[in-house]
């Protein structure tokens, strides 16, 4: 459901602006700009008598109207745009215009024809013509519609990064070594030294343990991320508005065809 907002202000220029800079800061809304060339346009709006006639004076002064249609939910976002760019209160101009002289809507009515309906805009009194003249009063009601958009709530970011750490171990290492001696002896040769005048090599070799390094990886824990959804009941609430009708009946009692009393109709589905 949209609703319709109509702003004032005191330059076209001024007008023109605001009309850009809700196009700018609103997406989706686009605004249309009169001016004293385009006013007749206005009856299109179905604004009310006395707007019309304040704005039509407003035209002649040199201002300009913006009018856009605005989704549901988004009229406090334009509202609050249009009174930055310098929308100007009507009621507080209409109220200098009258101290200048200005009388507002209470120009005399024109009648196009004899069986016209006549207009007094100062009171909006409908006269009916001669017969078959008729006027209809619209009775209009607003029906509230509430749909859904999705809107984002914040973000969860994980990030997995390598962290080291030094750790220490102790290990024993085994080492042999070589250790070669020269000692005096004198002693007589025996069997077992029989092979002194032989050539004999004797090879021993040293050996040590070294440190041996290998590392393993093992998963110690799981972090687990999933998203979960709920869904909950929310009672919006708003107004909406309808028009009334009320009949008085001020004919005489017995005259032909007449219905005496006060009736009295409510509401878009009352006859």
């Amino acid at each position: 459901m949209t609703k319709n907002i109509t702003a004032y202000f005191d330059t076209v220029q001024a007008a023109q602006k605001a009309a850009d800079d809700l196009a700018q800061q609103v997406g989706g809304v686009r605004a249309e700009v009169y001016d004293s060339t385009t006013s007749s346009r206005l009856t299109a709006l179905s604004l009310p008598q006395e707007d019309a006639a304040s704005m039509a004076e407003g035209f002649r002064r040199g201002g300009g109207v913006v009018h856009a249609e605005v989704p549901e939910g988004r009229f406090d976002e334009v509202a609050n745009v249009l009174e930055a760019s310098g929308a100007v209160d009507l009621s507080t101009r209409e109220d200098e215009w009258r101290r200048e002289g200005w009388i507002g809507g209470s120009a005399s009515p024109t009648a196009a024809s004899s069986a016209s309906t006549t207009h007094a805009e100062s009171g909006a009194v409908e006269r009916l013509g001669a017969a078959p003249d008729e006027a209809r009063i619209p009775v209009v009601e607003e029906r509230l519609s509430v749909g859904k958009r999705e809107s984002a709530h914040g973000r969860v970011r994980i990030r997995s990064y390598v962290v080291e750490t030094p750790v220490q171990e102790q290990v024993i290492l085994h080492q042999e070594h070589v250790d070669v001696q020269r000692r005096t002896v004198d002693r007589p040769a025996t069997g077992a030294d029989a092979a002194l005048f032989q050539e004999r090599t004797i090879e021993a070799t040293e050996t040590a343990e070294e440190a041996v390094v290998s590392k393993d990886a093992r998963v110690k824990e799981e972090l687990v991320v999933r998203k979960t959804a709920d869904e909950q009941t929310q009672t919006v609430t708003d107004t909406v508005r309808r028009t009334e009708v009320e009949v008085e009946d001020d004919r005489i009692p017995g005259a032909a065809n007449s219905t005496v009393g006060k009736t009295t109709t409510q509401g878009p589905n009352a006859v």
